[in-house]
């Protein structure tokens, strides 16, 4: 499917939600299908959106990124529960107002010309987060001490939609190399018994090589890539895997009372780091393809088709604690729970360890030695070559 682009809004679209029975702001309520008030506990129910999750067209939407033009100071905004106006900060489209805390959610138009259709919302709620904090920082290795208190702290999490880009893609990988199958040859070789040197015959593994061409197929189907800047790739990539068969439609509702964020990776960054992606499996493909016992890639063609991208919204709970005046960001995944982060490491802790395993190897070394069985280890080991890999892509 076409991209279709909405830039250069007039003004930015402001969205509250009034409860239907006091007409207070209402806020999402994780892992249900309702706004719930504040004030008088109402629920008001989400209106559930059909339609499908749609693929667009990644050669088409690069293109017409070239010439699309937007705004790209973050917009003014107007509290309707207490007049007051504000900006959000330039990375959130969604938040609460400073001044009353009323949540408000604004239109991403005004900002970037992709705009999110896809979402996955909070089915996790900030007890079950924090529950899964506290048992994650118990459960740290070589972490001082002092750190185990945030475990009985009661440090508040943000429920934060982050974005993403999915992409699928056809690709055909033309490679060359070579194929290493082990065979074993009888040579003489010197050995210690009894203090004394002696020659014997023993099975020594040689590797044939031999010249191989291929051609490796794969359909790549939601390669996950993370388009904010708000944590690092290692921690947005470690809260995989999420249930991107559960995207809905877009619904500014389920955003009501949490932040979200513009994209900031942009959509021909993120499809470059998609590819790494693709190249890491493609790699394994050629591997098997090859088959043996050691393989050698030389030269490697991969030629992408059909390629599509989705912008979709996916929920994490965030929050951050300092230790020794640095700051240890962490992040708890919306959907399943599961947690990732920084962490800091206890230097003495570290070394004890490090300190009893010499003297547990030293142990067994002598134990070894003693019993003769260093003496009885193979005197020659396979060589193992380094990969050649060489990727010119091409889509």
């Amino acid at each position: 499917m076409s991209a279709v682009f909405k830039t250069n809004s007039p003004k930015p679209v402001t969205l509250q939600f009034p409860c239907k029975q006091c007409g207070a702001v209402l806020k999402y309520a994780p892992g249900t299908a309702h706004l719930v008030c504040d004030h008088c506990g109402t629920e008001n129910l989400i209106e559930l959106r059909t339609g499908k999750i749609e693929e667009y067209d990644l050669n088409q939407a690069l293109q017409q990124l070239t010439k699309a033009s937007v705004e790209s100071s973050a917009p003014s905004i107007h509290c309707d529960e207490c007049g007051a106006g504000f900006q959000f900060e330039a990375k959130n489209h969604a938040g609460e107002c400073p001044f009353c805390g009323a949540p408000i959610v604004t239109s991403t138009a005004q900002i970037k010309p992709i705009q999110p259709k896809s979402l996955l919302p909070f089915s996790v709620d900030e007890t079950r987060a924090r529950q899964g904090f506290q048992k994650w920082i118990k459960n740290l290795w070589f972490a001082p001490n002092a750190v185990k208190k945030y475990a009985r702290s009661d440090t508040k999490l943000t429920g934060v939609y982050l974005p993403f880009w999915t992409f699928d893609s056809h690709t055909v990988t033309n490679y060359s190399g070579e194929r290493g199958d082990v065979y074993y040859v009888q040579e003489a070789v010197q050995v210690v018994r009894n203090n004394r040197v002696v020659t014997e015959m023993r099975q020594v593994p040689k590797i044939r090589w031999t010249l191989v061409n291929g051609q490796v197929r794969r359909f790549f189907d939601d390669v996950l890539v993370g388009a904010s800047h708000s944590l690092p790739r290692k921690i947005l990539d470690a809260l995989q895997p999420w249930d991107l068969h559960g995207l809905i439609p877009y619904d500014e509702n389920y955003l009501s009372g949490f932040r979200s964020e513009y994209y900031q990776v942009e959509l021909t960054e993120g499809f470059d780091h998609a590819r790494q992606i693709m190249d890491n499996q493609i790699y394994q493909d050629i591997c098997h393809d090859i088959g043996g016992d050691h393989q050698r890639i030389h030269q490697v063609n991969t030629h992408h088709s059909d390629t599509t991208y989705k912008h979709c919204l996916l929920p994490v709970w965030s929050a951050a604690f300092r230790y020794r005046d640095k700051s240890y960001r962490f992040v708890v995944n919306g959907r399943t729970g599961k947690v990732q982060g920084e962490r800091p490491y206890s230097i003495w802790k570290i070394a004890f360890a490090c300190l009893v395993g010499v003297f547990l190897a030293a142990i067994g070394y002598y134990y070894l030695e003693q019993s003769g069985a260093l003496q009885n280890r193979q005197p020659e080991e396979l060589t193992i070559h380094p990969y050649q890999y060489q990727q010119p892509l091409n889509y």
